[in-house]
C-alpha cells in the first residue's frame, strides 16, 4: 500500500498558488533591498549629473551654498515655455542670493522644442545658457549646442553671457539678420533665433519674479 500523499485537483492548485506567491514576495523582497542598496549611489549619480549641468552656466566659485538643496517648485510656467512643472535652484554667496538656474524651453526651433538651462544673476545678468535637448538638423542648426559647434573657442551659446537688460536692449536681443545683435551661422537662422528669443523671454521672467527668486533662506513662498 503507497503512503505517498496524494492531492485533489482543488489541492495541486492551492499548494502551487501557494508556492508562487512565497517566490513572489521573496522576489519583491529582494528588489526591494536591491533598491534601497542602490538608491544613494543612483541619488549621487543624478545630483553630480545635474551639477556637471550647473557648472557650465554658473561657476561654482560663485557661490557656497547646497544649491541642489535650496530649491524652488515652478508651476507650468508659459513664459518660460514650460508646460510642467520644473527644479529651479538657488545659489547663495554668505546667505546673500547669487544667482538662480532654471529650465526653459524655446518651443519654435527648426525641427521643435530646444530645451535650455539657464543662469540669471541678482543683477540680471545672464551668466550662462546651455542646450539640453533638441532635435536640430546634424551640421546645420545643431550649433546651438555647445559638443556640436565647431568653434571651441567661443561657442555660439556663450554670446549671451554678461547680457542683461540693463545693458542690452530688448529689441537688440535678436539675430543680426532680424536687425539684433546676435551672431549665427548662415543658412541657419530658425534655432538660434528661437533660443535667442527664449533666453530674453527667460530673462525678463526673472526680473518680474526677483522677489521670489531671490528672497533669503526660510521666507514665505
Amino acid at each position: 500500500m503507497s503512503s505517498a500523499r496524494e492531492y485533489s485537483p482543488t489541492g495541486m492548485a492551492a499548494r502551487t498558488a501557494a508556492t508562487l506567491f512565497v517566490f513572489v514576495i521573496i522576489f519583491t523582497g529582494l528588489l526591494s533591498g536591491a533598491y534601497l542598496w542602490t538608491k544613494p549611489a543612483i541619488e549621487a549619480s543624478a545630483a553630480e549629473e545635474k551639477m556637471k549641468l550647473v557648472d557650465e552656466v554658473l561657476p561654482r566659485s560663485e557661490y557656497d551654498n547646497a544649491l541642489l538643496e535650496d530649491t524652488l517648485t515652478l508651476p507650468a510656467t508659459p513664459e518660460l515655455g514650460l508646460s510642467e512643472s520644473s527644479t529651479l535652484y538657488r545659489a547663495r554667496k554668505a546667505g546673500q542670493p547669487v544667482a538662480v538656474v532654471f529650465e526653459a524651453v524655446a518651443p519654435d526651433g527648426y525641427a521643435g522644442k530646444v530645451k535650455l538651462v539657464v543662469a540669471v544673476r541678482t543683477d540680471g545678468q545672464v551668466a550662462g545658457v546651455r542646450v539640453t535637448q533638441h532635435k536640430e538638423t546634424p551640421g546645420l542648426g545643431d550649433y546651438v549646442e555647445v559638443k556640436k559647434d565647431k568653434n571651441k573657442a567661443r561657442p555660439w551659446i556663450t554670446q549671451f553671457q554678461g547680457m542683461s537688460l540693463a545693458q542690452v536692449a530688448a529689441h537688440d536681443w535678436k539675430v543680426k539678420k532680424d536687425g539684433g545683435r546676435i551672431d549665427y551661422y548662415a543658412g541657419a537662422t530658425v534655432t538660434p533665433r528661437a533660443v535667442t528669443k527664449a533666453v530674453l523671454k527667460a530673462v525678463k521672467w526673472a526680473e518680474a519674479n526677483r522677489n521670489q527668486l531671490f528672497a533669503p533662506p526660510g521666507a514665505p513662498q
